[in-house]
């Protein structure tokens, strides 16, 4: 199962670098494009990132029942082929509505982390799921570091080159999946695909007659909302509190990525290993507490660069919540939940930047009488601890037949 787990990781650390990549040169892009004002170009990117949120909310549930009836393997390999041309036709577009229809195709594709997320579940023991779900998100904290760098250093080449770049990295994984990917959904655990609960709302509907899943949603979703404060606002709030130059905030982003990766990739294990999974996911929830709480009030950049690493280590909650979930539900839901849990993900990223960015905004202005520019950890705060009262109050029971 090597080769195939490999593919698994290097088609989420794609996923997040193809969104990474393209970043640093997203402004200059737009400007080639449409021609106009940085202003309008800022304008245009932000509806180009939320229309990519909403397809990976709409089509989650969707890929992730298909993988439960199709199977994991035809899933992958179509969304990374779509994707590879995907990246083509961006770098040849020459018009916004070109780039516009890149971007829905790409948010589509985008949700094959939850056909990623249950192939984890299938391969991985109940006692593993956690750690094997923690690779997901290592590899996607890779990404993460990896793609803004790569994207940064291929702009220099020219505002297509990103997107040529990241078409051969989906290109080249799609090959290397052709070969070593095999299937793991097997008659006994295949369901057939139903519309009623391929949707977002029919998909939560059916998860919800689930004994304790529908708590564990919540707290996944206001984990997400939360967590989300720090790509939201952290380059805003580190110029404003810092003074902190573009480079500097970069190193901050890549170290914070590192962190994560290394806790959710190693770390993580052990934590379930001594703690179990609910307490691992308390735990997450407490250092999360200290991150938001001190860097509301701090003052000092030296200081927030040594609070990363305990900044980090609250990134042991999501792959935690994901393996509870994952052995609450029977085996043929497997990607019917991660296709939920993706859905939930991309909600927050449409809710928090909004929610953060005004936030902010309200706090950081210069004539308010509240000025506090770390007012949206605050927010993110309340939103973790109200997480864990529900959280504490939640029973989910684990799931004892192979299907639903």
């Amino acid at each position: 199962m090597r080769l195939p787990l490999f593919f698994v990781l290097t088609t989420v650390m794609i996923d997040a670098m193809g969104v990474g990549l393209i970043m640093p040169i997203m402004p200059n892009l737009l400007l080639e494009v449409q021609g106009g004002s940085l202003a309008e170009a800022a304008i245009w990117g932000s509806i180009l990132s939320t229309v990519f949120a909403v397809m990976q909310f709409l089509f989650s549930p969707v890929l992730g029942s298909l993988s439960d009836a199709l199977g994991r393997r035809p899933v992958l390999l179509v969304s990374l082929f779509v994707m590879a041309l995907d990246y083509l036709v961006m770098a040849l577009a020459g018009s916004l509505w070109l780039l516009l229809v890149g971007r829905i195709i790409g948010g589509i594709t985008a949700a094959t982390h939850a056909t990623a997320g249950a192939y984890i579940a299938d391969i991985s023991k109940p006692t593993e799921k956690a750690a094997n779900f923690g690779l997901l998100g290592a590899a996607f904290g890779a990404g993460f570091v990896m793609g803004p760098l790569i994207g940064g250093l291929l702009g220099e080449l020219g505002t297509r080159a990103p997107f040529y770049a990241a078409a051969a990295l989906a290109g080249l994984n799609f090959a290397l999946g052709w070969f070593v990917m095999r299937e793991t959904v097997t008659d006994a655990r295949r369901r057939a695909f139903d519309w009623r609960r391929a949707n977002p709302l029919g998909a939560f509907r059916a998860l919800a007659r689930i004994p304790g899943i529908t708590g564990l949603l919540w707290v996944y979703f206001l984990y997400s909302v939360a967590i989300y404060v720090y790509p939201a606002i952290w380059s805003y709030f580190a110029a404003e509190q810092f003074a902190w130059q573009p480079r500097m905030i970069g190193i901050s982003l890549a170290i914070y990525g590192i962190c994560m990766a290394l806790v959710q990739g190693g770390l993580l294990r052990y934590m379930v290993r001594w703690f179990g999974e609910r307490r691992t996911v308390l735990w997450g929830q407490v250092f999360d507490f200290i991150a938001f709480g001190v860097l509301a009030v701090i003052g000092s950049g030296t200081l927030a660069l040594m609070l990363i690493p305990i900044a980090a280590l609250g990134a042991v909650v999501q792959p935690a919540l994901q393996g509870m979930m994952s052995r609450v539900v029977a085996d043929n839901q497997q990607g019917e939940l991660q296709g939920v849990m993706t859905a939930v993900h991309a909600l927050s990223m449409i809710v928090s930047p909004m929610m953060m960015a005004s936030t902010f905004a309200l706090f950081s202005n210069s004539e308010t009488s509240y000025y506090l520019p770390g007012a949206p950890f605050l927010l993110a705060l309340v939103l973790m601890a109200i997480g864990a009262l529900v959280f504490l109050r939640s029973r989910p029971v684990v799931a004892e037949n192979g299907t639903s």
